[in-house]
């Protein structure tokens, strides 16, 4: 049986300190941007009580049960159960600098590091715990190499961002607009200087009393293609997926036949439930019908339910696709060739948004990524606001010519 940490080490609901730091690390949750509001928290304290302190796993859990109600909140509430409840003094003096974020290497496992949004809500002033009389000895941190952070945020990852960055971020999401350029459809309209003779609508005119005075015209009609856009929504993409569904909330209510899908263990279709023009309502919903969120990648068996069940309804006309993940396939890219190509021989342009391309060093070593690039048009770094920014303009424009580094890994792929 584990120990519980010191400040729950006498659970006395009248008398002792637990409802105090259950109220202040509700308020960590908030500041880190969590929905917790007086009601939580009086359940939160309620539930704690006719739960026990036996485990810590128990506490940790009722806690979970009243605080967490959507599937990206998980990762901050671990994080911030785990920090808070071990020591929030020393935490507090930790928090107050922020760690230096260049020159860490592509390999290091991020998921070890603290959050952004939760660094932010633990700084001096936010959620920390009330004073004491019995306070621990004064705590020295050296801050000799730390700095701090004053990048312009349309360069910043959004992994790195604080909570206050994120929601300035999630309004310039909302602002944006996509200017797809329109195609030629098989079906015509009546135009003044139509290349045709819209023979119909001439015999018609021709039935007046003033008879046949000129011949009617049609032109065909112009429209923009469908956008389907697959994203990746398992555990190694996380950090970015919150921003991703608001990216696809946004196209969604700007313009007409847009096709959205998840996909990490299975793919759903979230379409309708991003078409509401509430945002948080429509994450609610594509939230509570996702099932595989966070989890493992199976990128071959999502693009095979994708092109046997959805791509002839959705890939018509000149579709444009969209594919975000970093390709990263737990099952050894088994199948996702053939699937890849297949996709890519369905519709008009596929452009793979990969986040991991933000290194500058980056290869495609991983199998997922050696299966899939033989396929796609484009391979774009999608990981900050200034590349949605790039993806916006690119999606404007006709393809004019093949990207240089994508055209030399797929000329390497393919001799081996």
């Amino acid at each position: 049986m584990d120990a519980l940490p010191e400040p729950m080490a006498s659970p006395q609901p009248r008398g002792g300190k637990l409802a105090t730091n259950i109220v202040h690390f509700a308020r960590t949750l908030r500041t880190a941007g969590l929905r917790v509001g007086p009601g939580q928290i009086l359940r939160a304290i309620e539930a704690v009580e006719a739960a026990g302190l036996q485990k810590r796993d128990d506490f940790y859990w009722t806690l979970h049960s009243v605080f967490v109600n959507r599937r990206d909140q998980r990762e901050i509430f671990d994080q911030a159960f785990h920090v808070y409840w071990r020591n929030p003094r020393l935490l507090e003096k930790m928090m107050e600098m922020l760690l230096p974020q260049v020159g860490v290497p592509a390999e290091q496992d991020q998921r070890k590091q603290l959050s952004r949004r939760l660094q932010d809500a633990l700084q001096a002033g936010k959620g920390e715990a009330p004073e004491q009389a019995d306070e621990p000895p004064e705590v020295e941190v050296e801050a000799t190499f730390t700095v701090s952070d004053r990048e312009v945020l349309q360069h910043r990852d959004f992994e790195q961002m604080s909570q206050a960055e994120i929601d300035e971020a999630l309004r310039a999401v909302a602002r944006m607009r996509l200017p797809v350029p329109e195609r030629k459809t098989r079906r015509y309209q009546p135009a003044r200087r139509g290349p045709r003779v819209d023979f119909r609508a001439s015999l018609r005119r021709a039935l007046r009393p003033e008879g046949l005075t000129e011949l009617r015209k049609r032109e065909p009609r112009r429209r923009p293609p469908p956008l389907v856009i697959l994203c990746d929504i398992s555990g190694s993409m996380a950090r970015y997926t919150r921003m991703f569904l608001h990216f696809m909330h946004a196209i969604t209510n700007d313009r007409d036949r847009v096709y959205c899908f998840t996909f990490g263990t299975r793919l759903s279709n979230v379409t309708r439930a991003l078409r509401n023009r509430d945002v948080d309502i429509a994450l609610q919903k594509a939230s509570a019908q996702v099932e595989d969120w966070s989890g493992g990648t199976r990128i071959g068996l999502a693009l095979h339910e994708f092109n046997n069940k959805w791509s002839r309804r959705v890939l018509g006309q000149g579709a444009v696709v969209l594919l975000i993940t970093d390709g990263l396939d737990r099952e050894g890219a088994a199948g996702l060739g053939e699937e890849m190509e297949r996709l890519h021989k369905s519709c008009s342009r596929l452009i793979w948004l990969n986040p991991l391309l933000r290194y500058g060093a980056y290869e495609p070593k991983s199998q997922g990524n050696k299966a899939m690039l033989p396929h796609v048009d484009e391979f774009r770094p999608v990981h900050n606001l200034e590349s949605l920014a790039g993806l916006i303009a690119a999606l404007g424009k006709q393809v004019t010519g093949a990207d240089r580094r994508l055209a030399g890994w797929q000329t390497e792929l393919r001799k081996e």
